[in-house]
């Protein structure tokens, strides 16, 4: 398959270097490799530091650090300051503790259409699997492991995945911020995403509320784009309510810009 479109994948972490090394290492692994990695980095420590530069030195691929202080969940703030970064056309965004399927990036390219978002699904990697891959450093895993759950998004045919494209296609909580993918373009002209969301939830609906106001198409990668969660504790939700308000009122406003975006990083290069 001949690579058509120019990749940056963008990776948030936050200190935890352990499954970021798996995840780097299915990445660079690709059987098509990204033209570039930018790691969006909420605040991790020199551990964190020690493993990207040291990957870095060793990839064939650029790998860009994105650091920002330790203050508090601020991923909307720190994937801003990624996709300000990125120069590449098309932006496939995933999370730091996800292992993924060697087809991932080939998968993505295929899928990808101008006028359109995309959004795929996970395969659940269980505690004590997850435990021996982290101590072991291995991200060799499928769906016949043992120890991984939602085996159903990781079937991979896809020969199918147009068939499924339009699925809970309405439903605007239905996206998966550690799988999706974009236009980087397409991000620019929503204002990426909105930093008044801090805290965990809600803030990969916000802005796929905006681009389909703008009038970009949401679509579903199925039997394709596969990835793998792996397990950790559940974070604190505390923020949800507060962000819940801000997502109902994109939607109700059918707005197609933030105030406090992606702009604020970008302005010296329009």
């Amino acid at each position: 398959m001949k690579k058509e479109i120019s990749v940056s994948v963008i990776i948030p972490t936050y200190n935890w270097p352990e499954a970021l090394n798996l995840c780097l290492q299915s990445v660079l692994t690709q059987s098509i490799l990204p033209d570039e990695i930018i790691i969006a980095d909420d605040g991790s420590k020199q551990d964190t530091y020690d493993l990207i530069n040291n990957i870095k030195q060793k990839s064939t691929v650029p790998i860009i650090h994105v650091w920002q202080e330790d203050d508090g969940f601020r991923l909307a703030q720190i994937r801003n300051k990624a996709i300000a970064k990125s120069s590449k056309d098309y932006i496939i965004q995933i999370d730091g503790d996800v292992i993924l399927h060697r087809d991932f990036i080939k998968d993505h390219i295929r899928f990808a259409r101008k006028g359109s978002f995309v959004s795929g699904s996970r395969v659940i990697i269980e505690k004590e699997l997850a435990e021996r891959l982290l101590s072991s450093r291995t991200f060799n895993i499928s769906i016949y492991t043992k120890g991984t759950h939602s085996k159903l998004n990781g079937i991979h045919l896809p020969c199918l995945s147009s068939l499924q494209e339009k699925y809970r296609q309405n439903d605007i909580l239905y996206v998966r911020g550690c799988n999706m993918a974009f236009w980087r373009n397409d991000l620019i002209q929503v204002n990426g995403y909105n930093e008044e969301m801090t805290g965990w939830g809600r803030e990969d609906n916000e802005l796929a509320s905006r681009l389909i106001n703008l009038g970009i198409e949401k679509r579903i990668i199925k039997f394709a784009g596969i990835m793998f969660h792996i397990y950790h504790p559940m974070r604190p939700r505390t923020s949800v309510n507060k962000n819940d308000e801000i997502l109902q009122q994109t939607i109700t406003s059918k707005a197609t810009w933030c105030t406090k975006g992606i702009a604020q990083y970008t302005e010296d290069k329009q």
